[in-house]
């Protein structure tokens, strides 16, 4: 179902109403439909055109510490935005202008400047879901993570846990662009196929089926001389693995630990020890520690992809009520590259 510029002044509603335990339930949320808010002075409304779906909304759904306050039961599930201004109290955000912001799954939004929120030119790409992707947060968190965290040399093997995802697809083929060798893991044999054919990874590793003894050989056979920079995504056995294959002075990028987002406990990490042995570092980041440069990361991103340097998926799913089962999409990993919501 498409929604429609709601001309009654109401809007509709992805709610949270109650903690998810491990994976999350169809019961766990509401669609609803309320009248949308009068507007404070320094507000305007956007009408959301599309949500982008993220493993980082689990956390949120969860009453745990994190670098942002869980999403309140009885309200609209967090997530990044696109849309068009459709009534304003702020001179900055005149109506019919394209913004980009950290919103909710929600045909309108009522927001206020700072933080993520950004005017966009739309005539500048293909789709405006791009500002959800590869000129998103998913973009910027591949090219800081990967440049400023990671900092990979000419020459060396980076290794890239779920490879084929939004993140994980852009990280191989920025590395091979700064000339190292790219090692892969990902979920089942036609992941795989997509790493090597489609985002030019040197090689690929199925980690189905596999514990970390296992994915530890097809890491050692894949990386040649050992690993410089893993970008982790995943945890668990596959960070269990990466680890035992450092090269001295080695830095693990810290991005995701997806395997324990819906976890009843976390499974934590083993063979932390290697760090000490190979005198290498692991550093967890956000993308928000780089949000003023993110002018930066955003130009260079749409130059490479203006150049056909890089190649940008999206799996997009149609309409408000197909937002739970598209979240599931993430964790049953049956969606290929940036999982959008498309809600107008």
């Amino acid at each position: 179902m498409r929604e429609k510029r709601a001309m009654d002044g109401r809007r509709r509603r992805f709610l949270l109403v109650q903690r998810p335990r491990g994976w999350p339930r169809a019961e766990d949320f509401a669609l609803i439909e309320e009248p949308i808010p009068p507007l404070a002075e320094g507000e305007f409304l956007v009408e959301n055109w599309y949500a982008s779906l993220d493993p980082a909304i689990r956390g949120w759904l969860d009453d745990r510490p994190s670098y942002l306050p869980p999403v309140p039961l009885g309200e609209a599930v967090r997530a990044t935005t696109v849309g068009v201004v459709a009534e304003s109290r702020h001179p900055d955000y005149p109506v019919g202008r394209w913004v980009v912001g950290l919103n909710a799954i929600e045909t309108h939004s009522v927001a206020r400047p700072g933080g993520f929120t950004s005017l966009v030119d739309v005539t500048q790409v293909d789709s405006p879901t791009r500002f959800l992707s590869v000129l998103g947060a998913v973009g910027l968190t591949a090219w800081f993570g990967l440049h400023e965290v990671g900092r990979p040399r000419p020459g060396e093997t980076v290794l890239v846990t779920a490879a084929a995802g939004a993140v994980g697809s852009l990280v191989g083929q920025l590395a091979r662009l700064q000339g190292c060798r790219t090692v892969g893991i990902a979920g089942g044999p036609d992941k795989c196929r997509r790493l090597l054919e489609r985002y030019g990874y040197d090689a690929a590793i199925d980690h189905r089926g596999k514990d970390a003894a296992a994915l530890a050989q097809e890491v050692r056979a894949a990386a040649l001389d050992g690993v410089d920079v893993v970008f982790e995504n995943v945890g668990g056995p596959s960070l269990e693995a990466g680890l035992l294959h450092l090269n001295r002075h080695a830095r693990v990028v810290l991005c995701g630990l997806i395997a324990e987002y819906n976890a009843p406990e976390p499974v934590g990490a083993r063979n932390l020890w290697q760090l000490i042995v190979k005198s290498a570092r692991i550093e967890g980041f956000l993308v928000s520690d780089f949000l003023p440069r993110f002018a930066e990361g955003t130009k260079a991103l749409a130059r490479l992809l203006a150049q056909g340097r890089i190649v940008v998926d999206e799996h997009v799913e149609d309409g408000l009520d197909r937002a739970y089962p598209a979240f599931l999409r993430l964790f049953e990993g049956t969606n290929e590259g940036k999982l959008i919501l498309k809600i107008r």
